[in-house]
C-alpha cells in the first residue's frame, strides 16, 4: 500500500477511538412540562442522561423500560471498535491491499449491522406497547434521525460527537481503499 493510504487507515482507526469519550447518538425531548427539555444519549458501552425521568414517562404510554443492563451490544461495543481500530492499524502496518479491503469490508458489515439493529430496537419500542398503559397509543416508529411529534413532546434524535466520529472514520476507511485502488490503477497505466 502507498503511504498516503496507510496514513489515511492511520487516521480512520485512530479516530473510531472517539467513541470511547463522546457519545454515539442523542435523544431531546421537549414538552410543555418540560421546558429545559429532557435529554438521554447513548454511549458505546452505556445510556446516559435523564433515563430515569424517560423511562416514566414511556411508562405512561406503555414503552417498554429502557433498562442499559438487558441490551448485550453496550456489552460487545466497545470490543468491536476496540478490535476494528486494532485491525485497522495492522492493516496500515502489514500493508497488503486485501487486508485493507477486508478490513473495509468489516466496516461497512458492522456500520449496516449497527444501523439495522438500531432500527430494531426502535421499532420494537415504539410497536410494542403495553396495552395497560394509561395513555392508549397507536404504535409508531421513534425517530432514528431528526424531529419528530410524539403526543404532546418533541423528540430530536441526532448522531452526537462519537457517531459523527464513527461515520467519519467508516468514510475514510472507504476513501482509503478507494485511494490504494486509484493509485494502482495510474501506476498500472503509466
Amino acid at each position: 500500500m502507498r503511504t498516503l493510504t496507510r496514513a489515511v487507515v492511520v487516521v480512520a482507526a485512530l479516530l473510531a477511538l472517539a467513541v470511547f469519550w463522546f457519545p454515539l447518538w442523542s435523544y431531546q425531548l421537549e414538552a410543555p412540562q418540560y421546558p429545559e427539555g429532557l435529554g438521554m444519549s447513548i454511549w458505546i458501552d452505556r445510556i446516559g442522561g435523564q433515563l430515569n425521568t424517560i423511562n416514566q414517562l414511556n411508562h405512561y404510554i406503555g414503552m417498554k423500560h429502557i433498562d442499559p443492563d438487558a441490551l448485550p451490544e453496550l456489552r460487545v461495543m466497545p470490543w468491536v471498535i476496540g478490535f476494528m481500530c486494532a485491525a485497522g492499524l495492522l492493516v496500515a502496518i502489514i500493508g497488503r491491499l486485501s487486508g485493507l479491503v477486508a478490513w473495509v469490508g468489516a466496516y461497512v458489515l458492522l456500520g449496516v449491522g449497527g444501523l439495522v439493529d438500531f432500527y430494531r430496537w426502535l421499532y420494537d419500542y415504539g410497536h410494542n406497547l403495553s396495552p395497560d398503559a394509561p395513555i392508549s397509543m397507536e404504535p409508531f416508529m421513534p425517530s432514528m434521525l431528526g424531529r419528530q411529534e410524539v403526543a404532546n413532546f418533541w423528540v430530536a434524535s441526532w448522531p452526537d460527537v462519537g457517531g459523527i466520529a464513527l461515520m467519519a472514520s467508516a468514510l475514510l476507511a472507504m476513501a482509503a481503499l478507494a485511494l490504494e485502488l486509484w493509485s494502482r490503477r495510474q501506476a498500472a497505466g503509466a
